[in-house]
């Protein structure tokens, strides 16, 4: 039963009660109904309102979740293309003339030059071996 459904209710009993509203008593009822039946009618009104509004949320959730699937897809496709960027080994150079770190492939390292993407300066590449194991590089030659 709702609230404006129990308010009149009420009106009914107090009616079938033959209450008088001319005496005290029929008066401090009929205010107390005419309060409950204003109550009720807000109450009946935010109800709705907040079913318009939830309605509307879901709306804008349900649109919300499509633009983070579309945004996120896309991010997904360039990790995708970060994930073959970090797949391969790359080693860290500073350009000597304007000091900025350039990151290169083994492939970029056999050259014996690059040029710097920033300032455009030729970079001499002098490759020096750090390891322990012989892997053909001059080091090994080195130490035999």
């Amino acid at each position: 039963m709702t609230i404006t459904e129990k308010v009149a209710y009420i009106k009914g009993l107090v009616s079938g009660l033959g209450i008088d509203d001319s005496t005290a008593e029929g008066k401090v009822f009929a205010a107390i109904i005419d309060a409950l039946d204003d109550i009720s009618l807000t109450v009946t009104d935010l109800e709705n309102e907040l079913t318009e509004l939830t309605e509307q949320v879901d709306e804008i959730d349900d649109d919300l979740a499509a633009v983070e699937d579309d945004f996120y897809e896309d991010e997904d496709e360039e990790d995708d293309d970060d994930d073959d960027f970090h797949d391969d080994e790359f080693y860290e150079i500073e350009c000597p003339s304007c000091k900025e770190l350039i990151y290169v492939d083994e492939e970029a390292l056999g050259e014996e030059e690059i040029v710097c993407p920033n300032c455009g300066e030729k970079i001499d590449i002098d490759v020096e071996c750090d390891c322990d194991e012989c892997c053909g590089c001059d080091d090994d030659k080195d130490e035999n």
